[in-house]
């Protein structure tokens, strides 16, 4: 899958992931690689914290620190313009010695997208209680009754008729069509 856009994770020394982030930018602006290093991030969360005297603070925190995402194509080019950039000590799953990165799966970058605003999450049409298609695996075709939806874990719960009776079906949003 050389020459896909993907998601890797780069490995900075703790504490040195905004000037990794800023120096890699602009590596990529005075190296010309725009088309093939796409989106530098550095995933943060804002978590309350106590102050001494009682009173709650709020604070952007790295939820991985020591990490910078990067979305590029992997290139001998892009790949040392990373690799070579200050503050960086190497590719998250490469071993070194010339080895290439792996790139993170969708099932682990899409959440981390998604809780940073980065990854629009799709709406469902469909009400408790509507009737709707089942489209893929192996309840495909069968005609079910929404009994709830989580919005959080994109995933909807369908009673279908199995055996004469109504089983609930765990089913994600992508798995459904609206009749």
């Amino acid at each position: 899958m050389l020459g896909e856009r993907r998601w890797y994770v780069v490995q900075t020394y703790a504490g040195y992931e905004n000037s990794v982030k800023l120096n890699l930018e602009r590596r990529i602006e005075s190296m010309q690689m725009e088309d093939k290093i796409y989106q530098v991030m550095i995933p943060e969360e804002l978590r309350q914290e106590r102050k001494a005297d009682g009173t709650l603070k709020e604070k952007l925190v790295k939820i991985f620190p020591g990490y910078v995402f990067v979305e590029m194509v992997v290139t001998d080019d892009s790949w040392f313009v990373v690799r070579n950039t200050p503050g960086v000590t190497g590719f998250l799953g490469s071993s070194g010695g010339g080895t290439k990165p792996v790139p993170l799966p969708p099932d682990e970058i899409n959440p981390i997208l998604k809780k940073q605003g980065l990854m629009e999450l799709p709406k469902l049409d469909v009400a408790v209680g509507e009737k709707i298609k089942v489209a893929t695996g192996p309840f495909r075709d069968q005609i079910g009754t929404v009994d709830s939806i989580d919005e959080e874990k994109q995933e909807v719960t369908v009673l279908v008729d199995m055996f004469g009776r109504q089983t609930p079906v765990e089913l994600s949003f992508d798995d459904i069509m609206k009749l």
